[in-house]
């Protein structure tokens, strides 16, 4: 009896269940932002640092980063271009600003909190 080899094991092929089209994006996976980012940011405490930090380091390692912070001049991301990239740009800007909201008081968000505003413009 001889031993299987990698190369006499039949592999079947790639299924579109196992490479979609569009997997998840990390940032989609956050369920509770509170986990990550304990600190609420109330208008009249000295935690904006810790709070802003946190925020930073979250949103680095999940890709967002550039919703943000703003690139350097020269290191712009590409506009989405096709219709697909735009509404994902859109669902990841609006995470972030859901990620935003619920990490600040209520004083602060009636203070910052403005219809369609964007990441960037909060």
């Amino acid at each position: 009896m001889s031993i299987p080899t990698l190369e006499s094991i039949p592999t079947p092929p790639p299924s579109s269940s196992s490479s979609p089209k569009n997997p998840l994006h990390p940032a989609l996976a956050v369920t509770n932002i509170k986990n990550h980012i304990p600190i609420v940011l109330e208008l009249e405490n000295f935690q904006f640092g810790t709070w802003v930090e946190l925020f930073k380091i979250h949103a680095r390692s999940h890709k967002v980063l550039h919703h943000i912070i703003p690139q350097a001049p020269g290191m712009e991301t590409t506009t989405p271009a096709t219709d697909d990239e735009k509404e994902l740009w859109t669902t990841l800007d609006a995470t972030v600003l859901q990620w935003i909201y619920s990490t600040i008081s209520s004083d602060l968000l009636a203070t910052i909190i403005e219809p369609d505003s964007t990441t960037m413009e909060a």
